[in-house]
C-alpha cells in the first residue's frame, strides 16, 4: 500500500482540468502560456504560490490542529450532505450540465464498484485511467506543438498586490479541503477561483493560488492525521501507515521536513524549468505521451490486478468522454465523492 499511496497522490493534480481536443494546451492557464512562449514563467508564479503556502502552514498549523477536533465534530453528522451540495455545485457550474451529471454518476458507479471488487490498490487504476491515460489518448489526437520557451530569472516574475486576492483564495479553500473525505486540492482550486474571478491577469493569479493550495492541503493532511486521525492524502495515509499514530513530535518533524524541503524545491524547480524551458520544443511530445501510457498500464499490471485493468480502461474510457464532452475533469471526482457519500449516509 505504501508504495502506491504517494504516486496516486500526485495523479489528479497533474491532470485535473486538461482542456477538450480542439486545444489542449489552450485551457488552463498554464497551457495557455506555455504556447505563449512562457512557460517558465508560469512554473515560477506557481512556486512562488508555494512559498506563500509554506509561510501560512508555518504561522497557523498549530491553530488548525487544535480546532479542528472540534470544528470536525461539530460538522461529522452533516459531511454526506456537504459533499451533495460540492457535487450538485460543480455540476450546475458546468455549461452543458447534463454532461455534467452523466459525468459524475458514471465515474460515481466506477468508483463505487472498484471500491466493492477485489481490486488490489484500487485508487491506483482508478485515477490513473480517469486523469492519466485519458488525456493522454486525447493529446496524441491533438498533435500538439509545443513553441520556443521564453528563460528568464526568478527575480523578473512580477508579484505585486493583486496577488492579495490569489492568496486569499488559497487560504480560504485550502484548509476546508485538507479533512473532508473525497474533497482536494482540485476543488479547492474552483472554490478559489470564484474569489479570484475569471479576470486575473491571464491566469497568473490562479497559478499562484495553485502553488499555495497544493502546499496547504498536503501539509495540512498531516495536521488532520495528527488532530482527528483521518488522513486525506497518500503521503499522510503512508506516514501512518508507518508511524502507526503520528505524535505531536512526530508532526513537527514532518512540517519541519516540508517548510526545508519546500524552500529547497522551489530553487530545485527554478532551476530544472529553466533547463526545460530551453529544450522543451525539441522534445516529442506523441513518443512522450505513447511512452507514458505504457508506464502507467505496466506499474498498474505491476502493483494491481486484471480487474484493476479492467478499472483502468473502463476509467480510461469515461475520461476521454469528459474531455470530449466539454465536461470540466474536476467531476471526474465523483468516483470519490459518490462513494463517500453512500458511506456516510449508509453509516
Amino acid at each position: 500500500m505504501s508504495i502506491t499511496h504517494t504516486f496516486i497522490d500526485f495523479i489528479p493534480s497533474i491532470f485535473l482540468g486538461a482542456p477538450s481536443e480542439d486545444s489542449f494546451l489552450a485551457v488552463l492557464p498554464g497551457h495557455r502560456m506555455l504556447i505563449q512562449g512562457k512557460g517558465m514563467e508560469a512554473v515560477v508564479l506557481t512556486l512562488y504560490g508555494g512559498l506563500f503556502g509554506l509561510l501560512f502552514v508555518l504561522l497557523f498549523s498549530l491553530l488548525f490542529a487544535k480546532t479542528l477536533p472540534y470544528f470536525f465534530g461539530f460538522i461529522e453528522g452533516v459531511i454526506p450532505f456537504i459533499l451533495i451540495f460540492v457535487s450538485l455545485y460543480l455540476i450546475f457550474k458546468e455549461d452543458k450540465i447534463l454532461n455534467g451529471f452523466i459525468v459524475f454518476i458514471l465515474t460515481g458507479f466506477l468508483g463505487y464498484f472498484t471500491f466493492n471488487l477485489p481490486v488490489r490498490e484500487p485508487l491506483l487504476p482508478l485515477l490513473s485511467g480517469l486523469f492519466g491515460v485519458s488525456g493522454l489518448i486525447v493529446s496524441l489526437k491533438s498533435k500538439v506543438k509545443i513553441p520556443t520557451q521564453r528563460e528568464i530569472k526568478f527575480r523578473e516574475v512580477n508579484i505585486d498586490k493583486s496577488f492579495f486576492r490569489a492568496g486569499v483564495g488559497a487560504i480560504i479553500s485550502a484548509p476546508l479541503c485538507s479533512f473532508l473525505p473525497g474533497i482536494g486540492s482540485g476543488h479547492a482550486g474552483i472554490i478559489g477561483s470564484e474569489i479570484i474571478g475569471k479576470n486575473n491577469e491571464e491566469g497568473r493569479l490562479f497559478l499562484f493560488m495553485v502553488g499555495a493550495i497544493s502546499v496547504i492541503v498536503m501539509s495540512f493532511s498531516f495536521v488532520t492525521a495528527y488532530a482527528i486521525g483521518k488522513t486525506r492524502t497518500g503521503s499522510a495515509a503512508v506516514a501512518q501507515e508507518i508511524l502507526g499514530e503520528i505524535s505531536g513530535v512526530n508532526l513537527i518533524i514532518i512540517l519541519f521536513s516540508i517548510l526545508i524541503s519546500g524552500i529547497i524545491a522551489f530553487f530545485v524547480g527554478v532551476k530544472l524549468a529553466g533547463i526545460f524551458s530551453r529544450n522543451i520544443n525539441k522534445i516529442d511530445y506523441e513518443k512522450i505521451s505513447i511512452g507514458i501510457i505504457v508506464l502507467l498500464i505496466v506499474v498498474n499490471l505491476v502493483l494491481s490486478n486484471w480487474i484493476g485493468l479492467v478499472v483502468l480502461i473502463s476509467g480510461s474510457t469515461l475520461g476521454v468522454y469528459c474531455i470530449l464532452s466539454g465536461t470540466r475533469r474536476i467531476n471526474l471526482m465523483g468516483c470519490l465523492l459518490a462513494p463517500s457519500i453512500v458511506y456516510y449516509l449508509a453509516g
